[in-house]
């Protein structure tokens, strides 16, 4: 009987330990197959020219419209704050960083794709037509630092021919007649006489006057 008791315990110990076994090789294996729960990401939209707005409008409407609150959370349209100074009259504008992109925050799935990419004025996300390339996030902290930035910039009513009184610079109260206007880069180029001879000067907005 004691023998009969002592072989139903041993096989008892040995399943025991054949789970135990089993259990241990379980825990060591790689888990990499195990699905991770989707992040939220910024993801680059292009959009028609001038349609920025109207897009980042219309898909905060589908968001509500649709529930996708818990999937897209954030749109922006990069812009600065242009400071314009005009016949002496500063104005200000919104000036768009990127024409025709917008940024929008969100976790990527099929649902997710759909509502953005199906938005009026939206022709394609960047990346691949089947795989968008999420931005880095250091580049969005860029464009957005660089959206709250305000930037003077000056404008003058001169063209070719205009004669100018610089009012500053190693020129200060010299006449000058304008040769050439770059607006962009706010100067201009102008002759001016000095000694006698005709000399072409580089000046910039700020630095001249209307006669």
């Amino acid at each position: 009987m004691a023998e009969k008791e002592n072989e139903i315990q041993n096989s008892v110990n040995e399943e025991v330990n054949e789970n135990i076994e089993e259990n241990i090789r379980i825990s060591k294996e790689p888990t990499h197959n195990i699905e991770k729960a989707p992040k939220k990401r910024w993801y680059v939209v292009h959009t028609y020219s001038g349609y920025e707005n109207k897009v980042k409008v219309n898909l905060e409407k589908r968001i509500e419209y649709m529930n996708m609150g818990e999937k897209i959370f954030r749109i922006e349209v990069p812009q600065k704050t242009i400071t314009q100074v005009r016949a002496g009259k500063k104005t200000k504008k919104d000036e768009k960083i990127f024409p025709g992109y917008v940024l929008v925050e969100m976790i990527m799935d099929d649902d997710s794709w759909y509502v953005v990419r199906h938005t009026a004025g939206v022709t394609k996300f960047v990346g691949t037509a089947k795989k968008p390339i999420p931005a880095k996030d250091s580049e969005i902290k860029k464009i957005i630092h660089r959206g709250q930035q305000t930037t003077a910039k000056i404008e003058l009513d001169v063209k070719v021919g205009d004669k100018v009184r610089i009012v500053s610079g190693p020129f200060a109260e010299f006449i000058g007649d304008i040769t050439e206007v770059y607006p962009d880069k706010s100067k201009l180029r102008a002759m001016v006489s000095i000694f006698g001879r005709e000399t072409p000067v580089e000046l910039e907005y700020k630095q001249i006057q209307k006669v």
